[in-house]
């Protein structure tokens, strides 16, 4: 059993990291960070000038942005500049239809006042809005989360500078002891003990992950994006874990093509946040798990890619769907083992499935680690099945007891050593493929 204190804070990381989310984040977080500097202001900006990081920069060009039949930046800045709340959170996009018109007719009168830059910076997450309305200047700076303000000032006032630790703003803009519990070291097994020994009454608010999910999904089999989630549960023939790969899938089709039903996000992505939740659970249903099994494999499956994406960096070279995925086959080793005990009338036998869980995550990192992100996109949904697929296989290889070798690639015989081998490739081994990949999205025949 975990120490009261520790499980605590490992709660704590995952109300923080499992949150809801209109849209791609990344655009959200444009848009969050313009309406915040907008509603300084106080008035409607003359000029809009907004500075991204790379990986910003690189998400946020091609998806859809929710109701509005439009891509890329622009429709969510007027959007933001209309009608943006910043109490709405990443739901900042989440606007009626008559309101998204109003910003349609803006962006058309006025889309020359706004100008988005890269900028050069060591943080893969960085967000700066300027807005000028005759010699009044505000500023507000997103940075390390997607929601997580770090500078806002109004000409020479400065009303947040979290840089130099002045917390000048209200109780709930910022939670210091959840920021400091955000530097606890996890393990997988501490993940483990979390997720299966927690008391189920505290897990509860998990099942809102399913329920908004579970929507996007079933709007994405309707036909959104690339249909590939319509397109392989037409193909599925009631193959298990096809259906299961397609209902996942369709969600992110939904989500890349402007849906405008939320999500939740993981670690600020709601295609992690959508990986990590729904194949624990249509699995655990259509395998007859129990309800405690799925929440409980649910749970582990979101802190698992959390622990893991923290090694990489919130934004990376390394596709979030890496670290998602291997969140997937742990829950899916863990579903497995429950299913294999209650068909031999046996006991669970909870030391024999951590361990399992561990060789699935290891065959993870020796199949799919070189998986890139280029861009949140429709195409996400196909990256989805394939990590989706190969969570699957690795999966069933690991309750086998087959495990890759401790000297294959970058695993070791340590599970949490693997998980830092991987951390560390997409850290620091694909620092120059960010702008790689970023050059050849900018210049494009």
């Amino acid at each position: 059993m975990l120490p009261e204190e520790i499980r605590k804070q490992i709660f704590d990381i995952l109300k923080l990291e499992v949150v809801p989310a209109m849209g791609c984040t990344e655009p959200g977080a444009v848009a969050l960070c313009v309406a915040k500097a907008c509603e300084v202001l106080g008035r409607e900006p003359e000029t809009i000038d907004i500075k991204l990081s790379k990986n910003v920069f690189k998400n946020a060009m091609g998806v859809g942005i929710p109701g509005t039949g439009m891509i890329g930046l622009p429709i969510a800045v007027a959007m933001a500049v209309v009608h943006g709340r910043t109490e709405r959170g990443l739901e900042v996009l989440a606007q009626q239809p008559d309101e998204v018109e109003d910003a349609k007719r803006w962006l058309a009168n006025n889309g020359g006042r706004i100008n988005v830059g890269v900028k050069e910076t060591a943080d893969k997450l960085y967000i700066e809005t300027v807005v000028m309305a005759g010699s009044d200047r505000a500023v507000a700076v997103i940075s390390h989360r997607h929601n997580n303000f770090v500078f806002v000032c109004r000409n020479n006032d400065v009303i947040l500078d979290r840089k130099q630790g002045l917390f000048q703003v209200r109780e709930e803009d910022t939670n210091p002891d959840a920021e400091n519990r955000q530097q606890l070291e996890l393990t997988a097994r501490m993940v483990y003990d979390f997720a299966t020994t927690t008391p189920l009454e505290e897990l509860e608010f998990m099942r809102e992950t399913v329920r908004l999910n579970t929507a996007a999904s079933e709007a994405g089999l309707s036909g959104m994006g690339l249909h590939t989630g319509k397109i392989l549960m037409e193909q599925s023939s009631g193959d298990i874990v096809h259906t299961v790969v397609a209902r996942t899938a369709a969600a992110s089709d939904a989500r890349m093509d402007g849906c405008t039903l939320p999500v939740y996000s993981n670690s600020g992505s709601g295609n992690q946040g959508i990986t990590c939740t729904l194949p624990p659970y249509y699995y655990g249903t259509l395998k007859g798990c129990t309800d405690e099994q799925i929440l409980r494999s649910v749970v582990m499956s979101h802190l698992m890619s959390i622990y893991i994406k923290r090694g990489i960096g919130r934004l990376s070279a390394l596709c979030g769907i890496v670290n998602a995925t291997m969140g997937v086959a742990a829950s899916l080793t863990y579903l497995e083992a429950n299913c294999f005990a209650a068909a031999e009338n046996n006991p669970f036998d909870t030391e024999r499935c951590y361990q399992h869980v561990c060789f699935s995550m290891k065959n993870m990192i020796n199949t799919i680690a070189g998986m890139v992100c280029d861009g949140a996109k429709p195409s996400c949904a196909l990256k989805m099945s394939v990590g989706l697929y190969s969570a699957f296989v690795c999966a069933e290889l690991a309750v086998h007891d087959r495990v890759v070798d401790r000297t294959d690639g970058l695993s070791e015989s340590d599970i949490d050593c693997s998980i830092r081998n991987l951390g560390r490739l997409g850290k620091e081994g694909m620092s120059q493929t960010d702008d790689c990949i970023l050059d050849i999205m900018t210049h494009k025949n």
